[in-house]
């Protein structure tokens, strides 16, 4: 006898007919091409941040910046100005605010230093040359420093304020960071009347008989 053998229909995909998987896909590189990359607006703050300058000077490093600074703008104001101490006066302020805002935390007591230096050394190219020797040179600067002594005075005094305001928020920063350690600190261990009263807890009635039955 023949035995007529079944088979089990097999299911094959035509051709053009994506696989479930290929048209999921399909269908989700459809959308990363056909939608356009979203991008995220920085926030303006951050972008601020990024534009100003935020340097931080060492001691040495402020000296030189404040008098390099002086003595280009002392040079500059002979050349445009005719050497008009005055307006080197009044450069002289943002010059000695910029070194006391860069210098850095640990080197904040030379800025008020550097700054009557920074300013004597940018007097050279302005002062009086009187007969052009040297103790006429050395005179113009004494009379220049003299003339002058309100703008050594003004910058000097901003450069301190600054200085102790920046030195004021530095210890009360420090202060808080101990605060909030030693909060966390006792927090974390419990305090000495928990501890006492764990010591004193009495033990549960019921303990010393059952013990005694199961020895037995």
């Amino acid at each position: 006898m023949e035995q007529h053998r079944t088979h089990a229909p097999q299911y094959r995909p035509r051709r053009g007919t994506p696989v479930p998987a290929q048209a999921g896909r399909a269908t989700a590189d459809g959308v990363r091409r056909g939608s356009p990359a979203v991008r995220k607006p920085a926030g303006t703050g951050a972008r601020t941040a990024r534009r100003l300058p935020n340097p931080r000077l060492t001691g040495l490093g402020s000296g030189l910046f404040c008098g390099a600074s002086m003595f280009v703008l002392a040079c500059l104001d002979q050349l445009l100005l005719g050497g008009s101490q005055a307006v080197y006066g009044v450069l002289f302020l943002p010059v000695c605010l910029l070194t006391a805002l860069w210098v850095r935390p640990g080197d904040l007591v030379t800025a008020p230093v550097v700054a009557p230096i920074a300013f004597t050394l940018g007097l050279l190219p302005v002062a009086d040359a009187g007969d052009g020797g040297i103790s006429g040179r050395f005179m113009g600067l004494v009379t220049a420093l003299a003339l002058q002594a309100g703008w050594l005075y003004g910058g000097t005094l901003v450069a301190g304020l600054v200085v102790l305001v920046r030195r004021v928020r530095l210890m009360a920063r420090r202060a808080a960071r101990r605060r909030a350690l030693t909060a966390a600190a006792q927090a974390g261990q419990p305090s000495k009347k928990e501890k006492a009263g764990e010591a004193e807890a009495p033990a549960p009635r019921g303990s010393g008989p059952q013990v005694g039955r199961q020895a037995r």
